[in-house]
């Protein structure tokens, strides 16, 4: 415990920024990961949590850059990571191009607000920049994809989002991945680890709004709407038993779990989003 409050006491700028919420870490630690784990230093999972692992990684670099040894991420140490070791969150407009300690600090502060941008390089490509405009229209900001002190600002003013209605569980089966950091990314929903064929049932009441196949990695899924901006996403199905449009109430066979698309094995994969930001399921079935 020693260990890990010397590194977030150490963090530079304004040190370690607070825990964005709970169950989320720290953004400077995500972005120290960041830049170790582009190093070859750091191969854990991009959390934000200053855990042994993370500590060690900084006493390699330490090593590797003839400093003292001590574990502590300092102003030294962050001059030794180069270019994703510099400039903190809100020292700087950021915009499509950037690369920098602030842009990995922005990809884990988006993706945690329902908006990841795929992997956690702290760079500034179209992924961040679609992540930055969604965030910004969710928020109801000008949307132009450039990270500038309002939105910044309203990353650090807005809370977490989470689910305004509670739900069924889709499926009778444990869950795997969770909803949060998944090694260099970021897994917006739950993984139900069922047998294929199993049952899936529609969480809430509420009408299909997509029902096929979807080519970004979902396979075959199922979207449904709810009241109050919420929608669940029922992915990697192998049958559809729903369509398009059609009313269906909590509880509603809509499909059997599969492995289409993105997926290793069998496995429902179930999201929730409210106006387009993915929440944690934990927030609507407990």
């Amino acid at each position: 415990m020693a260990l890990r409050a010397a590194i977030a006491a150490a963090l530079c700028g304004c040190l370690v920024a607070p825990t964005i919420a709970s169950g989320a870490g720290s953004v400077n630690v995500a972005a120290l990961q960041v830049a170790l784990s582009a190093r070859g230093l750091y191969r854990g999972t991009i959390d934000g949590y200053a855990g042994p692992a993370t500590a060690a990684a900084v006493r390699r670099l330490e090593r590797r850059s003839r400093l003292a040894v001590d574990g502590v991420a300092g102003p030294r140490v962050r001059r030794a990571l180069g270019r994703l070791g510099r400039h903190s969150l809100g020292s700087r407009t950021l915009r499509s191009g950037d690369v920098g300690w602030d842009v990995s600090a922005l990809q884990f502060r988006l993706a945690w607000h329902g908006f990841p941008s795929g992997t956690f390089d702290g760079g500034f490509g179209p992924h961040l920049q679609a992540a930055v405009e969604g965030f910004q229209r969710w928020a109801g900001l000008a949307v132009d994809g450039v990270a500038g002190p309002a939105t910044l600002a309203s990353l650090r003013r807005h809370p977490i989002p989470s689910s305004p209605l509670r739900l069924a569980r889709p499926v009778s089966a444990s869950v795997g991945d969770g909803f949060g950091p998944r090694g260099n990314v970021f897994h917006p929903g739950w993984d139900f680890l069922a047998n294929r064929g199993a049952a899936v049932f529609a969480a809430g009441s509420g009408t299909v709004a997509f029902a096929g196949y979807n080519s970004g990695g979902y396979g075959n899924l199922v979207v449904i709407h709810h009241s109050l901006g919420l929608s669940s996403w029922y992915a990697h199905l192998s049958r559809i038993g729903v369509r398009r449009h059609e009313h269906v109430s909590v509880g509603a066979l809509i499909g059997r779990v599969g492995s289409t698309g993105n997926a290793t094995g069998p496995h429902l994969h179930f999201e929730l989003r409210v106006r387009g930001a993915a929440v944690s399921p934990a927030t609507a079935l407990g």
